[in-house]
């Protein structure tokens, strides 16, 4: 024992261990009492006892643990029952790696460790941090090693940054190599994890309110489950972490079976399995985005720089994953136009600022009858030189140049023949050019059949207005006559006539108008039944005998000698061949030839009107039922007519089931016009061909008590004068209310009701008229300028007795009033 002076007694002073050492009992220390230890076992002591860095002295074989408080920080809980104890009691978890080279030093030779991770528990809680070590042999006296001395530097801070910017490193590497968004998230995830050292990186994208979101990817070193796909609602993990998260505040918890925060939500954070937690928000333009979370099953001290690196980790991986996602729209967007471009029902075509082709689609390819290697990288115009020169190369140079868009229709020949292309250009990227183009054939031929129909319309316009002159002419001439006042009775009548034949004729073309109108939209009405189509022929015939008569004309029959039978609508059928036989008078100088000739087959019946007249060229002849044709006329339009009566002709056919067919040899060749028509079988042949009856006329025993109501003065008082002349009372009303008021002073035979009459309409007086005891036998006749099947309809629902159309056929309503009965007779 070294009695020197200057040594000090050992463990005197102050400090933790020092206290310790000085209360330990010493009789079962392998070495004895301090006082007998050797002098340089009790100077290395003493010193590692002053030295303030933290700095170990193993003695012995078993390696005696003695250390100084600052020491402290690296034992962590393992003080104090590892001072003056075997060194491996304390540090078992060291023993495969630390053997080696604690027999280097016991050998004699000094050895540097750098960065050792050790888990220390601190407060109960694992802690993981680094140290960097010298062990330095003491030698006795004799020169033999005594004991290791083992100065430690806590490099944690150090190495931690170290690791942190390896990490930012190596996420950056990372992330730069991945293009996929969803393999971004996995592989940073991973990545932190293993920095961490933790079970479990989620990477949880939060909804729109900030309220819930779901786990895209996560990672997990497989001590805990993967939570991929979980829906997640923040405000079960409690308020203060839903609140923090969406304020952007780190949610950092060590344990949560110990953090009092987290206690009433211990079920939330048990159904993760996970004890500890950290939690980093990513706030975007203000709103919760993205929530980071790092999990451990067990207990876990977050550091700052782990914090940091959750930090880093998620501001980047969002950075990548827009980067990755706007990347992966733009590859959607170029995919989806490459499949747009290539299944568009167009050509397309673009043109670098030289004129090459850099692509063709393939509709264009189809077009041009070429092939991608055919057309890329060739000039536009070499493969197209005809149209150097044209308004085409005009128009490319003006797109190209003035960076303005462009359409043309042109006409080409094609190896499939002549078509008309469309061709629209716009300025490309780069100074280049860009070419949609199509075959609009068909809508040139539709603009050219439109603007060919409009002619027609406006020539039938024309015609129309000078048909409806022509009569108006001299009825305006009559009336002027009328009004002079000094007309013999002979004078008078022959005017009537001529006002009379002249209405009539405008009558009947109003009637064409209309009645081709509701035949051609389907809104006429036959009534179907068994006809004896001889019979029709012969009351056609009977209509158009005065104009082939007039004219001169040779008319031959030759019908079959059974009367075919057919189905149909027998007035229909009668205007269809007056029609057609009306046509061939018309269109036939006079002393012509006209011929109705009947051919019966199994299942048709087939009639032919042929003429020796002025024929039809081949295009009229291909469109003679449509509407607006017709041949030319003389300009006095001396015939007559609209030109409707082919267009009528063909839909009133149709109707019934047959077609009809137009040939002639040209013009002054005569025409021909075929009507086929199905033939009604034998077994339903009974019965028909059975005409209806007229009703006899019958005087109705004197004159009779009329009353005319119509708000158009003019029409009330001719019509007035009409039935005064022929003996009848008659009384006028303008107002529906007088009418009715006065309906109810005397007896009344006929009403002559206007329809669209001012207050109450005719239908509603009708009715009314009906309701009343005096007036409900009276006859009610509808006079209206309405004749369609349902405004007959209407004004037979509203109890009138008869329909008459304005201008009104005197002598149809004088039959009507012939067969009415005087009230009281």
């Amino acid at each position: 024992m070294d009695n020197s002076p200057a040594f000090r007694p050992l463990f005197a002073g102050e400090g933790v261990v020092r206290a310790l050492l000085r209360a330990r009992d010493w009789s079962d220390f392998p070495f004895g009492a301090p006082e007998a230890w050797p002098a340089e076992i009790r100077r290395t002591i003493d010193m590692v006892l002053d030295a303030p860095a933290p700095i170990s002295f193993y003695w012995g074989p078993d390696c005696l643990y003695f250390y100084n408080d600052a020491y402290l920080q690296v034992l962590g809980d393992k003080h104090p029952a590892a001072l003056a104890s075997p060194f491996w009691g304390s540090w078992e978890e060291l023993r495969e790696g630390f053997t080696p080279i604690l027999a280097e030093a016991l050998a004699g030779r000094a050895c540097n460790l750098s960065d050792i991770r050790f888990t220390v528990v601190r407060d109960g809680v694992p802690e993981t941090a680094y140290f960097s070590y010298a062990l330095f042999p003491v030698f006795d006296a004799a020169g033999n090693v005594a004991g290791i001395l083992n100065p430690a530097a806590d490099t944690t801070a150090t190495f931690i940054s170290n690791r942190r910017r390896e990490f930012q490193l190596r996420l950056g590497d990372l992330l730069r190599a991945l293009t996929d968004p969803a393999e971004v998230v996995a592989e940073a995830s991973a990545l932190l994890g293993e920095y961490l050292g933790v079970g479990r990186v989620a990477y949880l994208t939060v909804d729109d309110g900030g309220a819930a979101g779901s786990v895209g990817r996560d990672w997990t070193n497989g001590s805990l489950p993967s939570v991929a796909g979980t829906a997640v609602n923040l405000d079960d993990f409690g308020i203060f972490a839903a609140e923090g998260a969406r304020a952007g505040r780190p949610l950092i918890v060590g344990d949560a079976s110990t953090d009092k925060r987290c206690a009433p939500y211990a079920h939330a954070y048990a159904a993760l399995g996970v004890r500890a937690v950290l939690a980093i928000p990513l706030l975007k333009n203000g709103r919760l985005r993205v929530i980071l979370n790092a999990h451990d099953a067990a207990p876990h001290r977050w550091t700052k720089a782990q914090v940091g690196m959750a930090e880093d980790m998620l501001e980047r991986t969002w950075a990548a994953v827009e980067t990755a996602s706007a990347q992966a729209a733009l590859r959607r967007e170029r995919d989806e136009s490459e499949y747009i471009f290539d299944n568009m029902a167009e050509g397309f075509a673009l043109l670098d600022p030289d004129w090459r082709i850099v692509r063709m689609n393939a509709e264009g390819l189809r077009l041009t009858h070429q092939t991608t290697a055919g057309v890329i990288g060739r000039s536009h115009w070499e493969l197209w030189p005809d149209l150097l020169g044209t308004p085409v190369e005009a128009l490319y140079r003006q797109v190209r140049d003035q960076r303005t868009s462009g359409t043309i229709d042109i006409p080409y020949t094609l190896p499939g023949g002549d078509v008309w292309m469309e061709v629209r250009a716009y300025p490309a990227l780069e100074g280049g050019l860009a070419l949609f183009f199509r075959d609009v054939s068909a809508r040139k031929q539709a603009e050219t059949q439109l603007r060919e129909a409009d002619r027609r319309k406006d020539e039938f316009l024309a015609m129309l207005a000078h048909e409806l002159r022509n009569p108006l002419a001299p009825i305006s001439a009559a009336a002027d006559l009328l009004q002079l006042g000094k007309v013999d009775e002979a004078r008078v009548r022959q005017t009537s006539q001529i006002i009379g034949r002249q209405v009539r004729h405008m009558t009947s073309l109003v009637d064409d108008l209309l009645d081709v109108s509701r035949v051609t939209r389907g809104l006429a009405e036959l009534d179907m039944q068994g006809l004896d189509l001889h019979r029709i022929v012969t009351d056609a015939i009977e209509q158009v005998t005065p104009l082939i008569r007039m004219r001169g004309h040779h008319l031959a029959l030759e019908l079959t000698p059974a009367a075919p039978l057919v189905m149909g609508d027998r007035n229909r059928l009668v205007q269809v061949f007056a029609n057609l036989l009306n046509n061939a008078a018309k269109y036939t100088p006079e002393g012509g030839h006209i011929g109705l000739r009947t051919e019966v087959r199994p299942g048709n019946v087939l009639f032919h009107v042929t003429d020796t007249g002025i024929g039809m060229a081949p295009e009229l002849a291909a469109r003679a039922f449509d509407l607006f044709s017709q041949a030319e006329r003389s300009s006095d339009r001396s015939l007559g007519g609209l030109g409707l009566g082919l267009a009528l002709v063909k839909s009133l056919v149709q109707l019934h089931g047959g077609t009809v067919t137009c040939a002639s040899g040209g013009l002054g060749q005569g025409s021909r016009f075929t009507v086929c028509l199905p033939r009604l079988a034998a077994q339903e042949d009974d019965g028909a061909g059975v005409l209806a009856v007229e009703p006899a006329l019958h005087d109705g025993g004197g004159p009779l008590r009329i009353m005319v109501v119509d708000d158009n003065v003019d029409a009330a008082s001719i019509l007035a004068l009409l039935l005064e002349s022929a003996g009848h009372q008659v009384v006028v009303e303008y107002d529906a209310r007088d009418a009715l008021a006065l309906s109810t002073a005397g007896s009344w035979d006929v009403f002559l009701l206007d329809i669209g009459l001012p207050g109450m309409d005719g239908n509603e007086l009708a009715q009314r008229l009906r309701a009343q005891t005096g007036t409900a036998g009276a006859t009610l006749i509808a006079v209206t300028g309405y004749g369609q099947e349902s405004d007959r309809a209407q004004t037979a629902a509203a109890g009138f007795d008869h329909h008459l159309v304005k201008p009104v056929d005197i002598d149809e309503l004088f039959a009507i009033l012939a067969t009415v009965t005087r009230a009281g007779a």
